[in-house]
């Protein structure tokens, strides 16, 4: 039985500006009797009738991706001891990245080592990544900051070089309230209105949750596009998913819940296995999302091993000791990281020579 909802035009007309509200009156339904725009985000009635369809799976995290379903969060390559920064070595993975896999790239991140790069540092690196994946992958900026001042700074920087996006990691050791956050993270958006941003929530590095309130209070921020949630908890990737719009886009920040959280809405992960297996990842996901569940479900079960072992000491160093081991001369990660014990750098490689990565 077909069913019509009849939406009076004086009626929907009162909701422009309120995205949220008309757009819940036609969920579920098909939109496109809906005019979206993003110079001026909102949702504007141009007729009286929403005309049911069947709601795929693919409705959740797959509209208008702005950064893709793989974003690599990419290491930073030390010369010696990790004195200075190897700009020839990172041109080289980068483009190696963008060539296998990996949709978007993200430079000074946490797996890039940010609280040990400096700011001079950071931005040669966006500088020469950028020339490496140019028309390849996209580049985004780790931009964030304890400091509001510095995050504006960063994130006027990286729109300045012409980059991607930024990633803005929660505030980390002064705990904000949770007003705080969202106020921080909207004046990061707000000096840059044009740059698209992904929010980052990681409350075992910052030592705060940012709450799912919070980050669907966020989502409605023009530019602010996507979250990687790297809090572990599936049931609050439920809650900003359920508070959320569809092209609003959810990473999961980590590797081993990729798959689980691609059946929740997510568009993919921001990921450290890529740097190894970034054309796998894109299968899994793709596979999923064309209905093939069992084949994606195969890929996870036969990388889960190694999702695990990359995180089995802190990131990035078993990401880096695996790509030692393939010939990458990454160096080491700068102090207070250390090397690999001789326990982790066994287990990784025996690991990828299983998995035919060695």
């Amino acid at each position: 039985m077909v069913v019509m909802f009849i939406i009076s035009v004086a009626s929907c007309y009162s909701l422009q500006g309120n995205k949220r509200n008309c757009f819940h009156r036609v969920s579920g339904f098909q939109r496109n009797n809906f005019v979206y725009s993003a110079r001026q985000p909102r949702w504007t009635c141009q007729t009286s009738v929403a005309t049911p369809v069947k709601t795929e799976a693919a409705a959740f995290g797959q509209q208008h991706l702005v950064f893709g379903n793989v974003v690599t969060a990419m290491v930073t390559p030390f010369k010696g001891n990790g004195e200075e920064v190897d700009y020839t070595v990172a041109e080289q993975l980068a483009a190696t990245l963008a060539a296998n896999g990996s949709d978007a790239l993200i430079i000074a991140g946490t797996t890039g080592e940010s609280p040990t790069l400096t700011w001079s540092e950071q931005y040669e690196l966006f500088n020469v990544v950028k020339s490496a994946v140019a028309g390849k992958a996209k580049v985004i900026a780790g931009a964030g900051s304890n400091s509001t001042e510095e995050a504006i700074e960063a994130t006027h920087k990286a729109a300045k070089l012409g980059l991607d996006g930024t990633l803005h990691v929660v505030p980390y050791y002064n705990k904000p309230p949770q007003e705080g956050i969202f106020k921080h993270f909207k004046a990061c958006a707000d000096c840059e209105p044009d740059l698209p941003m992904m929010l980052y929530n990681i409350p075992g590095r910052t030592g705060i949750n940012m709450t799912a309130e919070t980050t669907a209070r966020l989502s409605r921020v023009s530019n602010i596009v996507a979250v990687k949630e790297a809090s572990g908890n599936v049931d609050q990737f439920s809650e900003i998913r359920r508070m959320t719009e569809p092209s609003f886009h959810m990473y999961a920040g980590d590797d081993s819940l990729t798959l689980a959280l691609l059946a929740l809405g997510g568009s993919g992960v921001v990921s450290v296995a890529s740097h190894f297996i970034g054309s796998q990842l894109q299968e899994m996901i793709k596979s999923y999302f064309s209905g093939n569940v069992n084949e994606a479900t195969r890929i996870h079960m036969r990388y889960f091993p190694l999702f695990k072992a990359l995180f089995s000491m802190a990131n990035p160093i078993p990401a880096k000791k695996a790509l030692q081991l393939q010939g990458w001369p990454v160096g080491p990660p700068r102090s207070p990281l250390t090397e690999a014990t001789p326990e982790v750098e066994a287990n990784l490689k025996s690991l990828m020579k299983e998995l035919r990565l060695l």
